[in-house]
């Protein structure tokens, strides 16, 4: 029967939600057991999809995830301090990080949502320590951990 489990359509997608399911889950708990902490942002959502659907995508890699993540972050928080937060400058701020992620071979579809994020925010610096680099980073250790241990698919793809 885990045979003839493991080898239906319905596995593959079982296991990629079990993986994102924990990896919110753990993050969501870090949040709640260190008070005044938050470890989750709306675009770590997306990159479940990317990390635990596509392990082996260039997208989920972990200098992807990471860089591109804190890269996008970065570009938000700096717009917005510079020239402010209006319609023009969080377009410039998209416009910007989706070219730097891709001149620096770090796309990360999710992380394009940042810029959004913190300008709409209105977050400051201490937001791209907490919870952009160090939920980025666990992310990248939870998968993986759960792709050697618990999927039994090749990850990283590429070498730490």
């Amino acid at each position: 029967m885990f045979q003839r489990l493991t080898t239906s359509r319905h596995f593959a997608p079982l296991l990629a939600g079990l993986g994102a399911m924990l990896c919110i889950t753990a993050l969501s708990s870090l949040g709640s057991a260190v008070q005044s902490s938050v470890w989750l942002m709306a675009p770590f959502g997306a990159t479940m999809v990317i990390l635990f659907g596509l392990p082996e995508s260039p997208l989920a890699q972990p200098k992807n995830i990471i860089v591109g993540h804190l890269l996008t972050t970065a570009i938000g928080l700096s717009v917005a301090v510079l020239v402010g937060v209006a319609p023009w400058s969080m377009g410039v701020a998209v416009g910007l990080a989706v070219s730097l992620m891709m001149l620096t071979n770090t796309t990360h579809p999710p992380a394009g949502a940042n810029p959004l994020v913190v300008m709409l925010a209105g977050e400051h610096w201490d937001f791209l320590l907490m919870p952009v680099a160090a939920g980025a980073v666990l992310i990248v250790a939870f998968g993986v951990v759960y792709h050697r241990f618990i999927s039994g698919q090749r990850y990283p793809k590429q070498r730490l």
